[in-house]
């Protein structure tokens, strides 16, 4: 029996739509958990924006201590069910509990305890100064050049080429064509070095230097001149390269001069900016100032932890909104509009309700967190010395708290805590083990604290180099590779031997 072509591909296109039961086990988190752990996460300085954000969003939530408690049973075991519409389109409104949102049974552990600091501590609005910028500041010193309209326009191109580090980073055909496609100003190289000439009078010196032998120069000849400047400016114009691979034997050699020529010479290089316009741009910059989330303290030679009064702010469920949800439940006709409202306040209560709750697990969950690792690190808390922090993983604190690893990570990563010692970004705490010689295993923290301390006692005329700082650190109990010290050093921000070379 032979069947159609037709038939066929109905019967294959049937074997195709086979149902299948599957099972699978998955774990989602709810938008309320996502949220609080975005709350977690968050320093001293952003949760505050983050609550102003969200009592402008949510008008059933307001901050600050309720003048008028709602007792406690006043409505208990009330339920609301007591309207009947026949209308085909009922809505939810009737399922809702109004007692729910009329009852204040709970009171937040937070809205009991003291905050950290008293009203002599609050903060001030302090005013900020509108400084002017650092381009605006050369072009009013170009003010006091007489130039004519073309020198001008040019002058003030060369000023809006010039980077925030004080250099300008393009060569002078670049610039004689930008000017001429982008500004309509015809001109040529000529002109343009001269006008840089100009460029380079103005303040901070080295302003305009197309590198940094330039810069160099060009502050140099700005100083007083002395037997040690002239030494300087020949060095850095003749023999930069020398000197920046700091061959001071080939310097000597080649300036037949004694080492302590030479090495006011080099003094007078080592005073200069290498970024000249760092300084000024840095001074108008907006310094964000670090507010720990944390505060230990030593009390009769104990550990004291606590956690910073504005992450624990006073808030309530707006009396308003709960005073219209018992108008509500008070009034015996009850319009399609009143149902709209109250779903409304309802939808507001319950978010302002869940906000206090993920603030209070966000409290419990930042001191819980600090205090293991303030627990674990005894130690160095108690003393300071850095040679005493501890191993410890991520893994290790999670452990002590129950917690999830994520979780404890991004307590970590943006927390600040205020020490005896100095304030502290919590991350800085946690490190990797390494064994020493008698198989204990120390932290990773420790090996680099006495690499540095070795660093800073060797003789700077001849630096260690990293297989004898390697051999340093395994005389004094601590086995490390030369390529592990190299990276340690790269960490610290160390040079390499060459470059910690002083004459």
């Amino acid at each position: 029996m032979r069947l159609s072509a037709k038939k066929a591909k109905q019967i294959s296109a049937l074997n195709m739509l086979k149902q299948f039961l599957n099972l699978k086990l998955s774990q989602k988190l709810s938008p309320q958990q996502i949220q609080l752990m975005k709350l977690i996460q968050l320093p001293t300085q952003a949760f505050e924006q983050r609550l102003v954000e969200e009592m402008n969003e949510n008008p059933a939530l307001e901050a600050g201590k309720e003048e008028d408690e709602f007792e406690k049973d006043e409505f208990e075991n009330e339920d609301y069910d007591d309207y009947d519409d026949s209308e085909s389109d009922r809505i939810e409104a009737e399922d809702i509990n109004i007692d729910e949102y009329l009852s204040n049974d709970e009171t937040p552990d937070y809205k009991t305890q003291a905050n950290n600091y008293s009203d002599d501590d609050e903060d001030r609005e302090t005013p900020f100064a509108a400084p002017i910028s650092f381009h605006q500041d050369l072009i009013n010193q170009l003010n006091t050049f007489i130039l004519n309209d073309e020198e001008r326009e040019i002058a003030e191109f060369l000023v809006g080429s010039i980077d925030d580090m004080g250099y300008i980073r393009r060569s002078v055909p670049d610039m004689v064509d930008d000017m001429a496609f982008t500004q309509g100003i015809y001109t040529d190289d000529k002109m343009v070095d001269k006008m840089l000439l100009v460029i380079h009078e103005l303040e901070p010196s080295g302003v305009g230097a197309r590198d940094l032998q330039e810069c160099l120069l060009l502050q140099l000849k700005h100083k007083t001149p002395t037997e040690s400047v002239e030494l300087a400016t020949d060095i850095i114009e003749n023999q930069f390269d020398a000197f920046t691979k700091k061959h001071y034997d080939k310097l000597l050699q080649k300036y037949n001069v004694s080492n302590e020529q030479l090495k006011k010479a080099i003094h007078e290089i080592e005073k200069l900016n290498p970024k000249p316009g760092g300084s000024f741009t840095g001074n108008n910059k907006v310094t964000e100032n670090v507010v720990p989330d944390f505060a230990i303290r030593i009390v009769d030679g104990e550990l004291e932890l606590t956690l910073n009064g504005r992450n624990a702010p006073s808030l309530h469920v707006s009396k308003d909104y709960q005073e219209m949800m018992q108008t509500y439940k008070d009034s015996r006709d009850k319009s399609a509009q009143q149902k709209d409202a109250v779903q409304f306040i309802k939808q507001k209560l319950d978010s302002a309700k869940w906000f206090i709750d993920a603030i209070r697990q966000r409290q419990e969950t930042l001191f819980v967190t600090m205090n293991a690792i303030m627990h674990y690190q005894q130690e160095y808390f108690l003393d300071g010395d850095e040679t005493k922090l501890k191993p410890m993983i991520l893994k290790d604190i999670a452990d002590m708290v129950g917690l999830d690893i994520s979780t404890i990570s991004r307590v970590a990563n943006s927390k600040y805590v205020e020490t005896p010692y100095g304030t502290k970004l919590i991350k800085e705490f946690f490190s990797e083990s390494m064994k020493n010689d008698q198989g204990e295993d120390v932290s990773t923290l420790e090996i680099k604290k006495i690499l540095q301390n070795t660093i800073e006692e060797e003789d700077k005329k001849k630096p260690l180099p990293d297989d004898q700082l390697a051999e340093i650190l395994k005389d004094k109990g601590y086995p490390i590779a030369r390529r592990t010290i190299a990276k340690y050093r790269e960490q610290l921000d160390i040079p390499v031997a060459r470059m910690r070379k002083k004459i």
